[in-house]
Order: C-alpha cells, then structure tokens, then sequence
C-alpha cells in the first residue's frame, strides 16, 4: 500500500474515533456522570426530564447544559421587561435539507474534527432548532422547531 493511501486511511480511522468520542460526551447520560452531585440533587421528575434531554420552565443553566450540552450561541436581549440571555442549539443539515448533526458533535476548538470549515460550509448550513430564555438564572422560555 502507498504511503498516501496510507495515510487516508489513518486519517479516516482517526476520525471516526473522534466522532465515536464526540458523539458519547454528547448525550445527557454522559453528562449526567460528569456532574453526579449536581443531578442526584434534583428531584426525580427533573431527573427524568433531563436524562430525556427534556428541559421545563425554572430549569437553571446548569439543569439545560446537563439536559442538552452547551449551547452553540449565547446572546443577551433586552425589552421593556428587561434583559433576558437566551441560548440557542443548532443542527446541521445538508444543502438539501437532510440533518448531518447537531450539539457538541460539531463543537471542538480550533475547527470542526470530521468537517474541515471550507468543505463543511460548502456542503451544510446551520440551523436552530431549540432556544431557551433566562431571566434571574432561570428559564422563562423555550422555543421549539417543529418539522
């Protein structure tokens, strides 16, 4: 086998490791282990939202980042009733509407580990899909897409 041949396929492997990596920090159950404490303090019918990746009015941050990952925008706005910080989720979905992936599969400092920017923007577009409002570090709304 050629060295370059060689190579993609070392590069495939790599990557697919990182997706099966990515892919497990990315559910509920696996953040879940990560912050123990903070989930066995809740009650059980938050838990059972949050292991669902559900999330309900009054969840606080942590309670949303435990039910769906962090979020991939942050932004603040501000009404007559106040300011309000509202995270939003994206998917990625094919130029023809398929959904590729969404949450912290994509998410990785420096670049994306299986889309490399230039090609991944070529061949997908973002989209929101979930949004959630705090005020006073608690949900007060949340936003669904429905397809």
């Amino acid at each position: 086998m050629k060295a370059s041949v060689r190579i993609l396929w070392l590069r495939a492997a790599v990557s697919a490791a990182a997706m099966l990596v990515l892919a497990a920090c990315a559910t509920p159950a696996a953040r879940i282990k990560r912050n123990q404490a903070l989930f066995d303090s809740l009650p059980a019918t938050e838990q059972a939202l949050i292991r669902e990746g559900k999330v309900a009015i009054g969840f606080t941050p942590d309670m949303v980042r435990l039910a769906l990952g962090s979020p991939d925008r942050r932004w603040l706005r501000t009404d007559a009733a106040g300011q309000t910080e509202v995270w939003a989720y994206t998917t990625w979905d094919s130029l023809d509407g398929v959904p590729l992936h969404r949450g912290d599969f994509h998410r990785f400092r420096g670049g994306y580990p299986l889309f490399h920017p230039p090609v991944h923007q070529r061949a997908a577009r973002a989209r929101e899909h979930f949004r959630v409002a705090f005020s006073e570090g608690k949900v007060i709304g949340i936003e669904q897409e429905t397809r």
